[in-house]
């Protein structure tokens, strides 16, 4: 528990999907990536390599989402997992289930789905020992 280590967010954006564009088809990535234009398919980091999205007011992800860390100010239709951060601004749209870990939202922001904590659900799949008192 106590030696667990958190990636932290990348500072930096290796990536960038400008304003005019459209991908229709998935996308995998490590590193910082920022989505100003639209993303018609699955957007997913590589597993195993901390990473950090940010989907600016203007961009959209028509797809389900895998990072570490994720930062919407955006529209997002689809399922959402951040396995460690997950940021939600004041223009945030999304309609989907979200699991998370840590969650930030701010006034404004709109969530159409659940949200699941990724450690709550975890626990969910422990079964436990009843102890005999005989």
């Amino acid at each position: 528990m106590f030696n667990k280590k958190h990636s932290k967010p990348q500072n930096r954006i290796d990536t960038l999907i400008g304003a005019g564009a459209v991908i229709d088809g998935n996308v995998s990535f490590s590193g910082g990536m920022r989505i100003d234009g639209r993303v018609n398919g699955n957007v997913i980091a590589i597993e195993g390599k901390p990473s950090t999205l940010v989907l600016s007011e203007q961009g959209s992800i028509k797809g389900e989402i895998a990072v570490t860390h994720l930062v919407v100010n955006g529209d997002i239709c689809g399922a959402v997992s951040a396995s460690e951060y997950l940021e939600l601004h004041a223009k945030a749209r999304v309609t989907g289930d979200v699991h998370y870990k840590i969650l930030e939202i701010q006034v404004g922001a709109i969530l159409e789905g659940r949200l699941i904590n990724i450690t709550t659900a975890d626990q969910d799949k422990v079964v436990t020992l009843k102890t005999s008192n005989a």
